[in-house]
């Protein structure tokens, strides 16, 4: 039990301890530069020969006070004094304890030297020693600090002179103030720095989407504006061209014809200041994406089951662009098979599954090596971008063939903000019945 308690009164000492070094004094602002010489600050070294020179006149005044000799041993001549003028030297540091340390040092000085006055020779030295100290808590220390500090000065010079308040109103106001003073213009200054060095991120930032902008638009929309060109140009080059041909180069000129549309809103987003202004699409669109998708000669049939609603904004956007790049993945490295798209409205996650069947025996590009289930490799990152997506929603993405050779993209995005879909077959997601 008084062990226990040890450790309570222990943990509460150094917690408070902790609080008064992290909450009361605030970090030394950085010297401009021509307060320093390399590592050496010349203000520490100007508090330290100041505080050396005090030393030497608060000696010498206490060993002749009022202009007699007095005796009094190292007490009056050495240990007084360094009680009044070491607190300059700890002031960078340790601003309030310098400052406790003049309090106290000043009330034993006019305990022990009872001729000793404010007005005597001997405190001036002190007096600006205090100064300094209460200027250094005003620079550093938080507002209740600041005004209680200046409370007890105001109130220990009162008493210190009686009726005299003026030097009790100097003593405390002077040093407050130039303090204040000083941590608003360095405030102010820190204030700037931080808003100047924000705008040069912000430049850096619109400078490099401006690059990558001038990159897409120099190499990407070049290329796209070609095919174009040469889609709708193809036709002309044969007489009495077939009608599929014919309509094959035509949705070969369109689909250019919209990515070169997405591309220019993607540049017009990335040379902007300003926020997107085109909406994103969504599942709302899937219908045109399936229409594009069958019109490239792939057969897509879709299903949707659950309780249809309206989803987060995220949620739908990361939905269309996961059903966007499995349908691209199919068309480009298994042309010719057929693709299912089923989407399930489940209470804790909309569950997307896209598949498509085994290539048929001939309807493949061989021009490419195969990975043994219909797929042609690729060196591409659509199922990484895919998984990524998934996973920044807190959800899940599985891609991978099946046990009859289709190949399986099923991804869960959580609704609603959960962290999870925790779904599994059973649990409300389409089983895989492969």
């Amino acid at each position: 039990m008084v062990t226990e308690l040890r450790n309570r009164v222990s943990d509460l000492r150094t917690r408070i301890g902790a609080t008064v070094a992290a909450g009361v004094t605030e970090p030394p602002a950085p010297r401009p530069a021509w307060q320093r010489r390399g590592r050496i600050d010349l203000v520490v070294v100007a508090d330290v020969v100041t505080a050396l020179i005090f030393l030497a006149i608060l000696s010498n005044s206490f060993r002749n006070v009022n202009g007699h000799y007095t005796s009094g041993g190292p007490l009056k001549s050495l240990v007084l004094p360094l009680v009044l003028s070491a607190p300059l030297v700890l002031r960078t540091w340790y601003p309030l304890t310098s400052w406790s340390v003049c309090l106290l040092g000043s009330y034993w000085a006019s305990k022990v030297i009872a001729s000793l006055t404010i007005s005597s020779s001997a405190y001036i030295p002190a007096i600006l020693v205090y100064g300094l100290c209460l200027y250094a808590v005003a620079i550093r220390c938080k507002t209740w600090a600041v005004l209680s500090a200046g409370a007890v000065t105001a109130l220990a010079a009162s008493i210190a002179e009686g009726e005299n308040f003026t030097i009790a109103v100097i003593v405390t106001a002077i040093p407050v103030l130039v303090g204040l003073i000083v941590r608003s213009r360095r405030g102010g200054r820190q204030e700037l720095a931080v808003a100047e060095q924000r705008h040069f991120g912000e430049r850096a930032l619109l400078e490099e989407r401006q690059r990558i902008a001038r990159e897409l638009h120099d190499v990407v929309a070049h290329h796209m504006s070609v095919i174009a060109i040469q889609a709708e140009a193809a036709p002309y080059k044969v007489s009495d061209p077939p009608p599929e041909l014919v309509e094959s180069f035509a949705d070969i000129r369109s689909s250019a014809l919209s990515g070169l549309s997405e591309l220019r809103r993607v540049l017009g987003v990335l040379r902007s200041e300003a926020a997107e202004i085109a909406p994103q699409p969504g599942l709302e669109d899937l219908e045109g994406l399936l229409d594009s998708a069958r019109s490239g000669g792939v057969t897509v049939t879709h299903t949707v089951t659950g309780n249809p609603r309206s989803l987060p904004e995220g949620v739908n956007l990361s939905a269309y662009r996961i059903v966007q790049e499995a349908l691209s993945n199919a068309m480009r490295h298994a042309p010719g098979a057929a693709v299912q798209v089923k989407l399930y409205y489940g209470e804790a996650a909309l569950v997307i599954e896209v598949r498509n069947d085994r290539v048929p025996d001939g309807a493949s590009d061989t021009s490419q090596p195969h990975s043994g289930n219909g797929l042609r490799q690729s060196g591409g990152h659509g199922i990484i971008g895919m998984r990524e997506r998934a996973t920044m929603l807190g959800g899940h993405l599985q891609a991978g063939p099946t046990g009859k050779g289709d190949f399986l993209v099923t991804a869960a995005l959580p609704l609603g903000g959960a962290e999870g879909s925790g779904l599994a077959p059973g649990d409300g997601e389409p089983e895989d019945t492969s």
